[in-house]
């Protein structure tokens, strides 16, 4: 490492338990070019020596037995000046080889601050700077020249051209005289529009005297639409009521009387319309993966208390720790985060996180938690719906997430810069749908109307 790099070199403190999870991920500090400032158990270490030490970065392994520790340490980790780096401490040791490397080299693109994340050798060669100024020009001759000049070089230089083996022009016929539009014109003879001669349809043939009598048209019932009038109004006469039949020695009620006087009255075509009108209640989609905890905090943070939609996260976690998932983010989300529940109606302005087999079904009314393993995007209305994907979303969904945004929905997806895994997010942008980091895609997100 150079004299430069060393200087560059930003400072790191990691908190994880002794065990194979803590020396995997020291080697993967010091192979990313950290400086190692502090190396503790989280539920050993005070909040005045991590507050001594001055990191940069805290990278934090996580598993259940420091979740405590983390909520008395709270204060000093959310100080402004940090950056924290949450990792499954499962996954570390066992993380070994190429997905070890890997792993290193997004941590180094984090601590350095760049986004060349390929193995070396494989960089992405960068493009050649375009230079100011006009090209240089073959032939000063043609620098001004008029149109008519090129057009009399051509017919000179026609003959230099290869023709065509499948067609050769008769050498007796003249080249015809060069002609502007004008003169074409002038020359055309002047034709009179065609007579718009009617077609009339072919005559029936007389029909035949038949000697069936006229029947008679029946005559029209007491207050049938027969007595309607456009024209006369006032010789409208209201149809008089006719007795019911007697059922069993009782007459039966009128078809008014059974429903209740006014219960029509209370019917209103306005009220009908506005409830089938109603837009469909939608959803923000956060998928994610390995690397996700910090982008998903990340977008959580940014998002104000008054965002209007749901936000479901979804991201896959061996163990099924998802409560341990949802006290991580309500330490850093403005909007209350819960786990979702089978059975429980979505309600805009909270965070869900969703456990395993638990899926998102659309009813009347809105959308509802079902027991049952349900892909979400089909429930998402995509006029009032978003799908945002972060670090180590599932490759599989991208086809999913196109056709949503193929049908009008809006997709995003994390930019390689900071993302450990950003393979599904980079076929998003591919795509061109929008990127960014997960600050930039809140703010894109709190701009758009979901109305």
């Amino acid at each position: 490492m150079s004299a430069s790099d060393r200087s560059a070199t930003r400072p790191v403190a990691l908190l994880a338990r002794p065990g194979a999870a803590r020396e995997r991920l020291k080697e993967a500090v010091l192979a990313a070019g950290g400086a190692l400032v502090l190396e503790e158990d989280p539920g050993a270490l005070d909040p005045a020596a991590l507050q001594a030490v001055g990191p940069a970065m805290v990278l934090v392994a996580l598993e259940p037995a420091v979740e405590d520790a983390l909520e008395r340490l709270a204060p000093a980790l959310e100080a402004p000046q940090l950056e924290l780096m949450f990792e499954e401490a499962e996954l570390a040791a066992r993380r070994e080889g190429w997905d070890a490397q890997r792993w290193t080299r997004h941590l180094a693109a984090k601590l350095q601050g760049h986004d060349q994340v390929m193995p070396p050798g494989q960089e992405e060669e960068a493009l050649p700077l375009i230079e100011p100024g006009m090209p240089e020009r073959p032939d000063e001759r043609h620098a001004d020249a008029p149109l008519q000049f090129h057009v009399d070089e051509a017919v000179l230089h026609i003959d230099e051209v290869p023709a065509d083996t499948l067609y050769a022009p008769p050498a007796a016929v003249d080249r015809p005289e060069v002609l502007s539009f004008e003169e074409l014109m002038a020359m055309a003879p002047s034709r009179p529009a065609p007579e718009t001669v009617p077609v009339l349809p072919p005559e029936l043939p007389p029909l035949a005297d038949t000697a069936e009598p006229a029947v008679a048209a029946p005559a029209p019932l007491p207050g049938s639409f027969h007595s309607w009038s456009l024209l006369e109004d006032d010789a409208y006469a209201a149809p008089s009521p006719v007795a019911a039949p007697e059922v069993d020695g009782a007459p039966q009620r009128d078809a008014a009387d059974a429903i209740g006087t006014g219960a029509l009255g209370a019917l209103s075509l306005v009220e009908l319309e506005s409830a089938a009108d109603a837009p469909a209640q939608g959803a923000l989609l956060l998928l994610a993966g390995i690397g996700g905890p910090d982008a998903v905090r990340r977008l959580l943070s940014a998002l104000p208390d008054d965002y209007p939609l749901p936000v479901l996260v979804q991201m896959r976690l061996d163990g099924g720790r998802y409560a341990n998932l949802v006290k991580q983010m309500s330490r850093v989300a403005v909007l209350p985060v819960a786990l979702a529940e089978a059975g429980q109606a979505l309600e805009g302005g909270n965070v869900y996180v969703l456990q395993d087999g638990v899926g998102v079904v659309a009813q009347a009314g809105g959308l509802r938690f079902a027991d049952e393993p349900a892909p979400v995007l089909p429930a998402l209305p995509v006029e009032r719906s978003a799908v945002v994907m972060l670090s180590g979303a599932d490759p599989l969904l991208v086809p999913a997430a196109l056709e949503f945004a193929g049908r009008g929905g809006w997709v995003a997806g994390q930019s390689g810069d900071g993302c450990y895994d950003p393979e599904a997010a980079s076929q998003l942008a591919v795509a061109g749908h929008p990127a960014g980091p997960p600050e930039y895609l809140a703010g894109e997100l709190v701009q758009r109307s979901f109305d």
